[in-house]
């Protein structure tokens, strides 16, 4: 009961503090022409994901290690896509040579072959039917059965289809492909081809990249762990961009603008500045009352800020307490500058 007693006086007494230095801090910001915000330094983060399900092969990174753009993170078991691949490629090379082969038409030997086979079956066909005409008047004389001279005209029959078809083979080797038989072979091989790069996007896909340049945060799933589109596998921080989160009073809002110079310092670095410029004025004030009614209420009013840095040696981390410092009331050419001098 002491102890609660002690602590809403100290509670109190830290406010009424606060309220004086934040007064204070006012009164000093106009008196030099400077603008002093207190913040932290923010980064973006990404969840990283794989773009397929497989169990986790190896997981190439740990919590700490800077990565950089494309750099390979994580990988997935691959045996099943490989395979997939290789039969997709095996498709479409087979498909391949279809094509050529009805593009290239008849070879003059295919041509040579099919007109001697036709001048055989010819020969063949005149045989039979001499063989019937020639069994066909002994009939009368009864010299041959009915059944001989039945067989030779099968015979006969048979020898001139045969003929017609060898005749119509050699046609078709003249002719060549049809227009229509090219168009779907070469239908086919666009497919086999589509299948063979999607084989190989997902084959990729069973690898996990780095995005951008960062630092690997946190490793949330490990090998042998099964790994869906939908679950992140590690958490990666940017370096880049990098900004300080500060919070600037309704009464300054006026005094800066987009684009305006920074300098910020932080303990971790004592005397080190780094530039940076005003990247991000929010448009809706935080902390408002429900019932805004007093000129004293209304000065509580904050504005969250982005003030973006020059970070070229990568010491500024995430959640680092930061000071800012902005001149007030800029004329636009150094605001124009600010940026240009950070990316030199």
């Amino acid at each position: 009961m002491n102890k609660k007693l002690i602590v809403l006086p100290v509670l109190v007494l830290a406010g009424a503090i606060g309220g004086v230095y934040f007064w204070q801090q006012q009164q000093k910001n106009d008196e030099d022409g400077q603008l002093t915000l207190y913040g932290n330094v923010d980064i973006r983060e990404a969840q990283l994901a794989f773009n397929s399900s497989e169990h986790i092969d190896a997981i190439l990174v740990q919590e700490g290690d800077r990565v950089k753009k494309g750099q390979l993170l994580a990988r997935l078991h691959s045996e099943v896509l490989e395979a997939r691949l290789s039969e997709a490629q095996a498709q479409l090379q087979a498909q391949q040579q279809t094509l050529a082969k009805l593009e290239a038409g008849s070879r003059k030997q295919e041509i040579s072959k099919a007109r001697a086979e036709l001048a055989a079956a010819k020969a063949r066909a005149r045989s039979a039917r001499a063989t019937y005409n020639r069994l066909l008047p002994m009939l009368k004389k009864n010299l041959v059965s009915p059944e001989d001279v039945e067989n030779a005209r099968a015979v006969a029959d048979a020898a001139a289809a045969e003929m017609k078809a060898v005749q119509q083979a050699l046609t078709l080797l003249e002719l060549g492909p049809r227009k229509e038989d090219i168009a779907i072979a070469r239908a086919v091989l666009a497919s086999r081809k589509a299948a063979v790069t999607l084989a190989k996007q997902r084959l990729d896909d069973a690898n996990l990249y780095a995005p951008a340049d960062g630092i690997i945060r946190n490793r949330i799933l490990e090998p042998g762990d099964m790994a869906f589109p939908q679950t992140p596998a590690l958490t990666l921080a940017f370096v880049n961009p990098v900004w300080v989160r500060t919070y600037l009073p309704e009464p300054a809002l006026g005094k800066i603008s987009l684009g305006a110079a920074a300098t910020i310092y932080t303990d971790s670095f004592p005397g080190k500045a780094y530039q940076g410029w005003v990247g991000y004025i929010s448009p809706t004030a935080e902390f408002t009352p429900k019932n805004v009614q007093t000129p004293e209420l209304r000065t509580r009013l904050v504005y969250s800020v982005r003030i973006f840095a020059c970070n070229p040696q990568d010491e500024l981390r995430l959640g680092m307490p930061a000071t800012v410092r902005i001149a007030i009331d800029q004329p636009p050419a150094r605001q124009q500058a600010a940026r240009k001098n950070c990316a030199n």
